[in-house]
């Protein structure tokens, strides 16, 4: 029930127990559902609604604020972290309309069974009068899902923005007070959930542009006071441009690969390319994800099972496959038996990377003095690679 300014309240829930969301990603530092009331002059608006384990929370901190009605309940997103909670909230404020767009109130009737007639869908650039205060609605499709978009406060420049620059952060605070910290976990949360959509959030952050914003208040984590720290966060992540930088998820049963990986490693390091490895067997997959928003080349490492990738490996390649970092190179290192096509199935379940294939180096067995060289002579080759694209 904290106040962003004023007649405008947060009375979302922190979860800091939570470790996992949809049953894949993990949230190491707990989260918020994000929640916002609006009391202009004539009309009450509430901007999303809450988990639906978090509902009671919602309701109590309405009660509390002394809320007796509610004209509109503004949907951003179908899914149910915000959305959840509104079938409940028309119990308690049956009057109020669903303030959405026509997709996402289509989604919204399939997911909570609500009927049409408690809708009122806006266009993209339609604004809503609170009486003192105007709601400018901002369709930006694809962040993350097809029907999401903002509202932009006019007359206090505060863009209500879903899970837009959205982190999974419990915190007490309710504006950011650590940006590092913040930037950490925005950057964790873009690599998770919104890297696929790069393209699209491109051309979001160029509409949102057109506004004043002095202030983003996502449904994840804490309000941003100084948006341009998010929002040149984002610019940053969704541009072209890579680091110095090769990612190393590996996995490893009878050490040959893990030698293979180490000898690489070192000979990256020697030549000035920074290196970020990754065991699989016990890898926190978000910070996976963040080290790959960066990275100009991304290698996995694997012993032959099945005449295939490890399933730990092959679990990295189809996750970063389905992330679609912006890399620029990719490769193989690994070790096999008796027979194997492994490095033919890597390529199939990478192969939505727009990368170059730099070529493997698989050894038979237990390295050998000849694989050592190819992988002096791969770290050469990413290292050239690095340097031809203008990143050493």
């Amino acid at each position: 029930m904290r106040p962003l300014k004023p007649n405008i309240f947060f009375v979302g829930a922190i979860d800091w127990d939570r470790r996992m969301f949809d049953e894949l990603i993990p949230l190491p530092d707990g989260t918020s559902y994000n929640s916002y009331l609006i009391k202009g002059s004539q009309k009450v608006a509430l901007i999303d609604t809450l988990d639906p384990s978090r509902v009671d929370t919602l309701m109590g901190n309405l009660v509390s604020l002394g809320v007796d009605h509610i004209d509109y309940i503004i949907s951003h997103h179908a899914e149910q972290d915000h959305s959840g909670s509104i079938g409940e909230l028309l119990i308690l404020y049956p009057k109020a309309k669903v303030v959405t767009n026509p997709k996402c109130r289509d989604m919204l009737i399939d997911l909570l069974h609500l009927e049409a007639d408690q809708f009122q869908t806006v266009e993209d650039g339609q604004t809503l009068s609170l009486g003192d205060k105007t709601l400018k609605f901002v369709y930006t499709p694809w962040v993350h899902w097809p029907e999401t978009m903002c509202s932009y406060l006019e007359e206090d420049r505060i863009l209500f923005s879903c899970d837009f620059f959205g982190s999974h952060l419990a915190t007490s605070s309710l504006f950011v007070d650590d940006e590092p910290g913040t930037l950490q976990g925005a950057k964790r949360y873009y690599a998770e959930i919104m890297m696929p959509f790069r393209n699209q959030i491109q051309k979001n952050l160029d509409k949102l542009s057109a506004d004043s914003i002095d202030m983003i208040a996502p449904s994840h984590g804490p309000v941003y006071p100084r948006p341009a720290l998010i929002m040149d966060a984002y610019r940053d992540w969704v541009s072209d441009r890579v680091k110095n930088e090769v990612m190393v998820a590996y996995v490893s049963m009878h050490d040959s690969t893990r030698r293979m990986v180490e000898h690489l490693v070192t000979e990256l390091m020697d030549k000035g390319v920074g290196v970020k490895q990754f065991n699989l067997a016990s890898v926190d997959i978000g910070k996976l994800a963040i080290s790959t928003v960066d990275a100009a080349t991304i290698v996995i490492g694997s012993p032959t099972v099945l005449v295939g990738p490890h399933p730990a490996a092959a679990y990295a390649a189809l996750l970063i496959n389905a992330l679609r970092p912006k890399t620029r190179f990719v490769s193989v290192v690994g070790s096999f038996g008796w027979a194997g096509k492994m490095v033919d199935q890597f390529k199939g379940l990478m192969a939505n990377l727009k990368a170059e294939f730099v070529e493997p180096v698989v050894a038979k067995g237990h390295p050998r003095d000849e694989d050592y060289h190819n992988l002096d002579a791969l770290a050469t080759r990413i290292y050239d690679l690095h340097k031809q694209a203008g990143l050493t």
